[in-house]
């Protein structure tokens, strides 16, 4: 890995760390060693410090007093709370981009829903996942509402690792494509109250929250249920 050379340190620092959470090279639950990231980074410690506080400002590291820091355990109400948050501004982002979108956004996202569909069908995840991910950014950003975004982004940093998480499985990777098929119907005909719906019911649907299961460690599962 090569070294930082920025003069934002804890920010290119916040997004190297941020990169390792969501990858899983930095576990749920695992404490956070300053001295091997630093070390890693080539930075001192306090770059590294404030980029924890962001993370920590963003739900994915926590930050333990006197005791450094450790990655965030997600627990399964952690990521419902967290999906019907998102699933409301989802929903409105639809509604908003319907009321502004024009024929150039629209064929752009339909362009990419045809990459999505390939990648679907080869049963190419990691590929599937990138192009799924700029669909909803397209929306977002059709919305046109920059405070909207913000919030999205924010919420969305934290539950990502679970979101795209490779141990999808296919009952759920079926539905979602089919979510995707309605959600053009209704981007085309510039649906605004169809595409909101579609968007809320994609992400909190119930197919997602049975997964969850499979994706979210088991000694994560027993704190939820202890806690």
């Amino acid at each position: 890995m090569s070294k930082i050379q920025h003069r934002n340190l804890y920010r290119e620092v916040a997004d190297r760390i941020r990169e390792l959470i969501e990858h899983g090279d930095l576990a749920p639950g695992e404490r956070i060693s300053e001295k091997q990231l630093c070390e890693t980074f080539g930075v001192s410690r306090t770059p590294l410090r404030e980029a924890l506080k962001v993370l920590a400002s963003e739900g994915l590291v926590e930050l333990l007093p006197n005791r450094g820091a450790r990655v965030m355990q997600l627990t399964v109400k952690m990521v419902k709370d967290t999906y019907d948050l998102m699933g409301a501004l989802e929903g409105l982002s639809g509604e908003l981009a319907c009321q502004q979108i024009n024929d150039g956004q629209i064929a752009a996202i339909c362009k990419l829903h045809d990459q999505m569909l390939e990648h679907y069908h080869n049963r190419e995840m990691q590929a599937y996942f990138a192009v799924n991910r700029q669909i909803h950014e397209s929306i977002l950003a059709a919305a046109n509402n920059q405070v909207l975004e913000e919030m999205y982004n924010n919420l969305s940093y934290r539950v990502k690792r679970v979101r795209y998480s490779k141990k999808m499985t296919d009952a759920f990777w079926r539905q979602a494509v089919n979510d995707h098929e309605m959600m053009i119907v209704a981007l085309k005909a510039r649906d605004g109250k169809r595409l909101g719906q579609i968007l809320r019911d994609h992400l909190c649907h119930k197919l997602e929250v049975v997964t969850l299961a499979g994706v979210i460690e088991d000694d994560e599962l027993i704190n939820a249920v202890n806690g």
